[in-house]
């Protein structure tokens, strides 16, 4: 079992951005990787992630939205940096809204780039929001069969009691692919996955063909939500977030 972490913190920020000027200019800072600064103070790790139209895994890109993850040493740090931080504060003004979400991890499997990012923070509460991280790299022989599957399974998500929000993302299109997704609860999540004929299907076809090189899964506790955008407050009353 994990040893429990009580300081370190994820945050995952969404930025909507519209116009062309603005959008071009996001997809440039997505090439300088920007945000992933490695002289921030407390910033252990961090992606910046493209995102895919509709609430899960496409092909399609979705070039009006992008996502950054970062890993914090504490909770001070991070606050610190989303209300000083210049360069996190030129995204603002670029984009026409965004949001961060707030965890914990309660549970980590798997690696990223190789490295383990998530140290468990929490303690698992079936009752509790939670939000879960998907990630992987697709093995180029196997491309074919996770893009014939997959998507399907992003499409069973859609209207399901207790998913208040789902979006693919990813550090490179096709081969390395993410979804996130919050809920209301862990175990409306748990309800999903595996109740979901859809869900199991491509667990079981995960095992059999051996799809990925790297895979990392994580829960985490949501603990705040902001933002300036209507949907930060309409997470927030779902979550029950005070």
């Amino acid at each position: 079992m994990n040893q429990i972490d009580k300081n370190q913190i994820v945050t995952v920020t969404f930025f909507t951005f519209t116009g062309a000027r603005n959008r071009w200019w996001i997809f440039g800072e997505m090439g300088k990787r920007s945000l992933n600064d490695a002289n921030t103070e407390g910033l252990t790790f961090a992606k910046m992630l493209g995102t895919g139209s509709g609430n899960g895994f496409s092909i399609r890109p979705d070039f009006g939205s992008y996502g950054w993850l970062a890993v914090w040493d504490t909770e001070g740090v991070a606050r610190d940096y989303f209300e000083k931080n210049p360069i996190f504060q030129r995204f603002q003004k670029r984009s026409s809204g965004y949001f961060t979400v707030f965890l914990r991890a309660v549970a980590a499997h798997g690696v990223w780039d190789g490295e383990k990012p998530f140290n468990v923070t929490d303690t698992f509460d079936a009752d509790s929001p939670v939000a879960v991280l998907t990630r992987a790299t697709i093995k180029p022989s196997q491309l074919h069969r996770f893009w014939r599957f997959v998507p399907t399974v992003s499409r069973s998500m859609e209207g399901k009691e207790g998913l208040i929000f789902s979006k693919g993302v990813g550090e490179l299109p096709i081969v390395q692919q993410a979804t996130f997704s919050l809920w209301t609860s862990a175990k409306a999540m748990m309800d999903y996955a595996y109740k979901s004929p859809e869900h199991a299907e491509v667990v079981r076809k995960t095992r059999e063909w051996n799809w990925y090189s790297e895979e990392l899964f994580a829960r985490f506790k949501v603990f705040d939500v902001e933002g300036n955008v209507d949907m930060c407050r309409q997470i927030k009353d779902k979550l029950l977030l005070k």
